[in-house]
This record gives structure tokens, sequence and C-alpha cells, in this order.
């Protein structure tokens, strides 16, 4: 026979029972919860900041990256569709061939005259432009350029980025762009100072280091086709003195997708890139 001491007892333990169950279901929901806020916390936080470096000026690094790679892949019913390339007049099918990628892990010895005259021919499928380099100036920049270009660096390398709005360029260089990949991270493998910034200007015609910080410079470059607004931290190292006009076209076609900074809607190859002096 239960004695009511005893029944109490098994009611008080019961009524325990139940307390520390509806406790651990609460705290294992607010577990869940704050998994939940977290991960979508990560996700604003990692888009956020890859939208803040995107409005950045000329970038050689594309931290985007970071941030779509935070976003769930998208479903075969949600994916957008891509951006259909239309004919550019003027631009043909870009020489056959691929970059070739070459790294190096220092800087090229100096071999270019601190005072000399160089000219650099930029080949593209577009359209030729020829620069005028100022090695008295930069140097450094200039024998970078024309190591790479001696190299076949800069060949079967598209300009992957076009800026439309405010800021007026086309930017090259980056070997690793693509038809799919828009580019902005390549680089030969070394980096080197900023030089010619005290005063810099770029306006029409300058040609210009990007970068992704101080003394970062590789082998991303700019061509500004219209007088550009920047603070002076890109090293100038040239003037078009022939082709503007072929720029000027593929900034008239826009980019791919209709914006103001992107890929550009003509799909514009550096076939070649020479340098020579005089």
């Amino acid at each position: 026979m239960v004695t009511s001491e005893q029944r109490r007892r098994q009611l008080a333990r019961e009524k325990y029972e139940r307390q520390a169950e509806r406790r651990a279901e609460a705290q294992a929901a607010r577990r869940r919860r704050n998994t939940i806020l977290g991960a979508s916390l990560a996700v604003v936080v990692l888009a956020g900041g890859g939208a803040l470096v995107g409005t950045g000026a000329f970038d050689s690094d594309d931290k985007k990256d970071t941030a779509s790679g935070a976003q769930a892949a998208p479903t075969a019913t949600d994916a957008p569709a891509a951006p259909t390339r239309k004919p550019v007049e003027g631009c043909a099918t870009p020489a056959p061939g691929a970059p070739n990628g070459k790294q190096w892990q220092a800087e090229p010895a100096m071999t270019v005259e601190a005072g000399g005259t160089y000219t650099a021919t930029l080949d593209t499928n577009c359209g030729k432009v020829t620069i005028a380099l100022d090695a008295a100036k930069a140097p450094h920049t200039v024998n970078s350029f024309a190591f790479l270009s001696a190299e076949q660096y800069f060949d079967h390398t598209k300009c992957h980025r076009l800026t439309t709005g405010g800021i007026f360029v086309l930017q090259c260089g980056d070997p690793t762009a693509s038809a799919t990949a828009p580019g902005g991270t390549g680089g030969p493998g070394y980096k080197f100072a900023d030089e010619n910034l005290t005063g810099a200007t770029y306006p029409a015609g300058t040609v210009a280091m990007a970068n992704s910080g101080p003394g970062t410079n590789g082998s991303q470059f700019f061509l500004v086709y219209k007088d550009t607004k920047l603070d002076p931290a890109y090293t100038p190292f040239g003037k078009i003195t022939g082709g503007l006009d072929v720029l000027q076209k593929i900034a008239a076609a826009g980019t791919l997708d209709g914006g103001t900074d992107g890929p550009p809607m003509a799909d514009i190859t550096l076939n070649t890139v020479a340098t020579a002096k005089g």
C-alpha cells in the first residue's frame, strides 16, 4: 500500500522531471534559433562587405568572391539567366590562345633606362592602342610592364572591368579573367611599390596601375577613356597616343549586365602586348 508520503514524493519527482524536460526543450530551441540567426548575420555582413569593396576604385584583388562564397548555391529554378553578349562594331573574334599564367617570386631586375623613351602597343581584337610609357617618373612600373609584355604574360588576357558612371576606365591585365569569371584577382606573383603619386591626376588617355592598397602593384592596369577624378593612389605610368577611340567605342557599348561597373559588353581581349624602346 502506497502511503500519502510516498505518493507526495512520487508526484514531486514527476513534476521535477516534467520541468527538466521543458527546460531542455527550451534550451534546444534557443540553440536552433541562435544558429539560424548567426548564419543569417554572417551572410548579411559578408555580403555587405563585398558590396562595399565592390564600390572601391581599381582594386586588383576582387574580394567579392569571399561574399559570394557565403551565399547558398542557387537552385535550377531561381538561378538568374546569364547576360548575353551582343556583337560590338569593330570587335572581331579574339585570336586563338590562352594566357600563359607565368608566376615570379620577385620584381624583375631593372633593365629600362630611367630617362629612356618606351612605347607599348596593345593589339586587341577591337583595335590597336598605343601608349607612351613614362620611364622617367615611373621606372619600376615601366620596367615591370616591359618585362611582362616580353614574357607574353598579357597575351590572350581579357580586359575584365568597365566603369561608366563617375569613373571612366577599362581595366586589364588579369590572366584569370574569363567569360564566366570576370577577374580581378590575378597577378604575376610579385608586387612592387607605388610611383609618381604626388599630384597625380587621371585625365582621358591616362594609363595607371590598379592595386589593392599601397605598394601592391602587380600586372593589372587601367586605361582612362574620359576625364576621371580619383585619389592620387594609382601609379600613372603612360599616356595613350593612339586608339582612344577604340576605348570610347567599347565604353559606348556598356557593360554586360547594363550596370555602371562590370565586365564590358565587348569581349575585348589583348591578343598581344609589346613594349619597345623609342
